[in-house]
């Protein structure tokens, strides 16, 4: 088939790529020319601006926008809206929220130009493991896609979920349970590595992975991470989150679902961009006043800005990186 690629990060080149080993006809558009010209190396036809790549394919258009949530994703709709013609396909694969993919999938529907969401999983090793897809949208483009799918993802790694918002949704809570395993991870090895015992960290990794309950690819990177580097030192316990946690939380609240370990694991990551949070200081303010127990002056404490968790999930978010731009 023949697909129009718009975004060329790190999972947006190598999904690229994994289509145009499978047979498939990619024409590629990105904001920084480079990249472009290194996929028309491989075989994409390289263009230089969106109107340039929708002049270049066959209708029914198929456009696959792999770019950041937000100001970018809504820019490129609405230039494709004045673009394409009905029957032609609009794909956000990138992290939005999906209660904009509805209202997006209205947009383009009122020109008759059909859209689907898809999330998109896989990191930086997609290209070698096949990128897990939860699509939602409009069924019949679905099915005009299917090949596309197939090559994209590992055999049975695509899903469709449903009308629009259907794969976005269905990511969003993926990422959110992502969020709780990466913290039950890091509090475990932070209790190995405070432990009176010499434990080598890869080796625990390793043996876990061998057919224990807790085995698991984020088990994998841990083990690379430490080999790599045994007591995390040269990284930071700073921990991003990219939105999807957020907004399963959301989620959760509109719903009436407890939902204690993610919320507690998104709300971890925003303790560990914090150096000496002002909630300790008035706990240790407390404790000295109604019980005498000491405190320590500002100026004894370490800087170190997080506790091993963070640097353990920092690290395992590092070895599944994903593109924050395009």
């Amino acid at each position: 088939m023949e697909i129009g690629l718009v975004g060329l990060g790190r999972m947006g080149m190598n999904m690229g790529r994994r289509w145009i080993r499978g047979g498939h006809s990619v024409v590629a558009f990105n904001r920084s020319p480079e990249k472009t010209q290194e996929l028309g190396k491989e075989g994409a036809v390289a263009t230089t601006s969106l109107q340039e790549l929708v002049s270049k394919l066959k209708t029914p258009r198929i456009v696959w926008l792999m770019l950041p949530a937000g100001a970018a994703t809504e820019e490129h709709i609405n230039t494709l809206l004045s673009l394409l013609s009905p029957n032609d396909i609009v794909i956000d694969g990138g992290n939005n929220y999906f209660k904009e993919d509805i209202r997006h999938a209205d947009l383009l529907k009122a020109k008759g130009i059909r859209f689907l969401d898809a999330g998109v999983s896989g990191g930086i090793w997609g290209l070698k493991n096949g990128y897990c897809t939860m699509i939602g949208g409009d069924e019949s483009a679905f099915k005009h896609m299917e090949p596309l799918f197939k090559t994209l993802a590992p055999n049975e790694g695509y899903i469709f979920c449903g009308g629009p918002g259907g794969g976005h949704f269905v990511k969003m809570v993926h990422n959110g349970i992502e969020y709780g395993m990466m913290q039950a991870y890091g509090e475990g090895f932070e209790i190995l590595e405070a432990s009176p015992y010499k434990l080598n960290l890869e080796k625990v990794s390793h043996v876990w992975n061998q057919a224990s309950v807790v085995r698991s690819w984020l088990l994998e990177l841990a083990e690379a991470s430490f080999k790599n580097d045994p007591e995390l030192s040269t990284i930071s316990g700073y921990v991003e989150d990219s939105g999807e946690g957020r907004w399963t939380v959301q989620q959760a609240v509109e719903t009436g679902v407890s939902a204690p370990i993610i919320t507690l694991s998104l709300y971890q990551r925003f303790l560990s961009r914090q150096q000496d949070p002002f909630g300790f200081r008035v706990l240790a303010a407390l404790r000295n006043q109604f019980g005498g127990h000491a405190t320590v002056a500002a100026s004894q404490k370490s800087h170190q800005t997080t506790v091993g968790a963070g640097r353990i999930q920092a690290a395992s978010a590092d070895k599944a990186a994903k593109p924050k731009g395009f």
